[in-house]
């Protein structure tokens, strides 16, 4: 199975309290999304299920890729590696999971499936964390396929 972790592109600054849930992209996250997605969509295998934040800079990233997407309240801030894996179904699904989020919920998740003493994994915004659970000779492993940031294309 594959699970994709992408963080939420650049949104606009903190406003007053409460409001977190409703920060847009800025004109740069707009593009950092646009960018990962045209990435992605070269390398996206078919069958792909779509998860995201309900917060809106969530969801215009995931928007970008102009793909169904399903939106989940486990996925805000402040959820637990344990509802995102159960959501995603892993390690089981039967095809790729692509969850885009927040940190520092993605980069907790990574560094569990990575078995990281570290709590978690700095992932930037916009980037995207490509991991893949196996089966080889009876061991079951999770391997880091692929690590990539809308700023290196």
């Amino acid at each position: 199975m594959d699970l994709i972790l992408w963080r939420h592109a650049e949104a606009e600054s903190e406003g007053d309290e409460g409001e977190d849930i409703a920060r847009p992209l800025t004109h740069r996250g707009e593009k950092q999304a646009a960018r990962m997605a045209v990435w992605l969509e070269r390398q996206l295998p078919d069958g792909l299920r779509v998860l995201a934040s309900p917060a809106r800079r969530a969801e215009q990233t995931a928007r970008a890729l102009g793909r169904k997407v399903k939106l989940r309240a486990e996925l805000l801030p402040g959820g637990s590696p344990d509802e995102l894996l159960t959501l995603a179904q892993w390690p089981d699904a039967r095809s790729a999971v692509l969850v885009v989020g927040h940190q520092p919920l993605l980069g907790q998740t990574a560094a569990r499936l990575l078995g990281l003493q570290a709590p978690d994994c700095a992932i930037r915004k916009g980037a995207v964390w490509w991991l893949r659970h196996r089966r080889r000779q009876g061991v079951e492993e999770t391997i880091l396929l692929a690590v990539r940031s809308p700023d290196f294309f």
